[in-house]
């Protein structure tokens, strides 16, 4: 395969050419306000705007769209039917095969309305939060744009997240109301969901109302003075409900990622900027026409989920496929099964996913037919070449151009990015710059990768914590959004990104904080201290590996192991349990006490040498404990 590949792979059909493309960027990024008011076009207002942007971004002050008036829900739904209503919203495909159902707009629109009328038939107002803990069943859609519709803010928790993690999210939000199921179906297994908001709530008592969906019907714990059924609640109210007309920067939704300071960061987006980013980019990127039908397998509970699964492509009139499974149930060919029954035409997914489907051997891709393939994207971590290459080659049949996009929870949407039939593509690289972004390195062509240009779907604040936002994002460098991220540019202007910079790991596309497993390991009552480090994983990119120190007399035994790795996975949730621990008699640190990481990233990588400068480490001979442990540890 050559390095580069020809942006001719794909003929794109809404007539942009790649001239075109490039004068609008140029466009974007000299007269920023004139782009997106035109750009804006792409969204319905109850009223106009005042000023396109307002306010000092880099003190975290700006406003765009002022004063224009719009409801989200009704740009997602609404807009849509007189013309379209029967047109399918949404394809649902159950855990097992046999199990799927298609949503026109017309019944997402009566769905999304009874919703709301139940939210406020239970107190929800205007401005309220209510927490979302629900499997990839539609009710997860429904309940994000009911919260829409009424000016509500929704706050979706990562249905594999443990209750203590979902408790901590629904306290600082003040949420009161949940909405959940009874269990949720993944892989064949049944997943406790109802469960773990009770054990939730043992620390949330301000939660009033818990709304539960019938998902398998299987009995679980009732309190009759807090929990409503959902369905049975449905029948009690009216199909109609109007949207409410909230301010451009009215706050849309919370969706919490971790920070490398270890308490997770509530990120908060507000309204039509927001909206408009993620259409646009849809579209653009994309190349989405009405009558395609476009999957993202991302998680609902992931920023993903919500702009590229939910917002972006229902503005645009898309016809969305929602996965309530894995993608090796009931076998390794499930993905391509599914493209196959459905007829997919976009297909958005993660390098994390496809390594672990390219491990599985090519014979179950060849088992399916992915003729109705158009364009494959990546998102949420690097993909490097060669999974690149398979999945170019394997799964597209060398047909389809690979859309490897980057962005973050804190960007709203795709920041750099190849735009199918414009942007010839390299293998591992997110290629170049989107409308309005404007990238910089801190060295000439590699180093710490800000953006200075504002652009709309930018995060407001952390929720409740506004200096955190300025601190963490602003701060760092004089008038600059701080990504956090590394990147490389190469000759052609093309970007690869080199991973995080702080102490993040991306594990499988998920960000966590290392200190949060830290802390969650450290609570063990036989644990001095622990010191947890990203390393190389050949299924997950980037996998954990928890360095430990037991306290004195206490035997490292495999036992305890396994009991830290539960433990984790229960305060944090199963995504967060370590690949990896070696029990360490002790950290390297400098006389200051600090710990140098950098070093443990070289142990924990198979690294023995070339350890750089050790001078300011207080006792140099522990490097050489931790490579004989390294050497002696064995994998849980």
């Amino acid at each position: 395969m050559a390095n580069i590949i020809s942006a001719n792979l794909y003929q794109r059909r809404d007539g942009l050419t790649a001239e075109q493309y490039e004068a609008l960027y140029q466009e974007s990024i000299k007269h920023p306000e004139n782009f997106w008011a035109t750009q804006a076009a792409i969204l319905d207002f109850c009223s106009p705007w005042k000023n396109v942007l307002t306010g000092d971004w880099t003190k975290g002050e700006e406003r765009w769209f002022d004063k224009a008036r719009l409801n989200a829900c009704y740009n997602c739904v609404d807009r849509h039917l007189e013309a379209h209503g029967d047109d399918i919203a949404l394809i649902w495909q159950g855990d097992n095969p046999a199990e799927s159902l298609k949503i026109s707009y017309h019944a997402l629109h009566e769905k999304v309305s009874r919703c709301a009328n139940v939210l406020k038939k239970y107190g929800v107002r205007r401005g309220d939060v209510v927490g979302i803990y629900l499997p990839m069943i539609p009710e997860a859609i429904v309940s994000m744009l009911a919260c829409a519709r009424i000016g509500a803010i929704h706050c979706v928790v990562f249905a594999g997240f443990s209750a203590e993690a979902l408790s901590s999210r629904l306290n600082e939000t003040a949420c009161r109301l949940v909405i959940t199921a009874d269990e949720g179906l993944r892989g064949g297994k049944f997943i406790a969901l109802k469960k773990q908001v009770d054990e939730a709530l043992e620390h949330s008592p301000h939660i009033e109302t818990v709304l539960m969906v019938k998902r398998t019907g299987n009995l679980v714990p009732w309190n009759a003075q807090r929990d409503v059924s959902y369905d049975e609640a449905l029948q009690g109210v009216e199909s109609r409900c109007d949207c409410v007309e909230m301010e451009s920067e009215d706050p849309l939704f919370v969706l919490y990622t971790s920070g490398s300071t270890g308490k997770p960061k509530g990120i908060l987006h507000t309204t039509a900027g927001y909206l408009l980013y993620t259409a646009l980019t849809f579209k653009t990127v994309f190349d989405y026409q009405p009558g395609d039908i476009y999957w993202c397998t991302a998680d609902i509970g992931w920023i993903t989920g919500h702009s590229y699964g939910v917002y972006g492509p229902l503005a645009n009139r898309a016809t969305i496929l929602l996965y309530e499974g894995i993608p090796t149930y009931p076998d390794a060919g499930r993905f391509w099964q599914i493209v196959d029954q459905h007829h997919v035409n976009i297909f958005y997914t993660a390098p994390t996913a496809i390594r672990a489907l390219m491990r599985e051997g090519d014979e179950w891709v060849k088992k399916s037919q992915r003729t109705s393939l158009r364009i494959l994207g990546t998102v949420g971590e690097p993909i490097n070449p060669s999974v690149w290459k398979w999945y170019f080659d394997k799964v597209g049949n060398s047909k389809c151009p690979v859309i490897d996009t980057w962005w973050q929870t804190e960007t709203g949407g795709f920041l750099i990015t190849p735009i199918a039939g414009i942007t010839p593509l390299k293998p591992g690289s997110a290629t170049k710059p989107f409308w309005g972004i404007k990238p910089e390195l801190t060295e000439k062509t590699k180093g710490n990768l800000l953006i200075t240009l504002p652009w709309p779907a930018l995060m407001r604040t952390v929720y409740n914590n506004h200096p955190r936002f300025i601190e963490g994002y602003l701060m760092p460098v004089a008038s600059a959004y701080f990504t956090g991220d590394g990147a490389q540019r190469d000759a052609d202007g093309y970007y690869y990104i080199t991973g995080r910079i702080d102490d993040v790991i991306n594990t499988a596309g998920h960000r966590l904080s290392t200190t949060e497993i830290e802390s969650a390991l450290v609570m063990h009552a036989d644990i001095a201290e622990t010191a947890v480090v990203g390393y190389p994983h050949e299924i997950k990119g980037e996998g954990i590996y928890a360095f430990v120190t037991p306290k004195a007399n206490v035997q490292p035994t495999l036992a305890l192991k396994e009991i830290l790795m539960e433990q984790t996975a229960k305060i944090i949730g199963p995504i967060a349990k370590p690949d990896i621990i070696q029990f360490a008699v002790a950290l390297p640190k400098t006389r200051s006490g600090k710990i140098m990481r950098r070093l443990l990233r070289k142990i924990a990588s198979g690294e023995t040498q070339d350890f750089g400068d050790v001078s300011t480490l207080a006792d140099p001979k522990v490097i050489e404990e931790l490579l004989q442990e390294h050497a002696a540890s064995k994998q849980p």
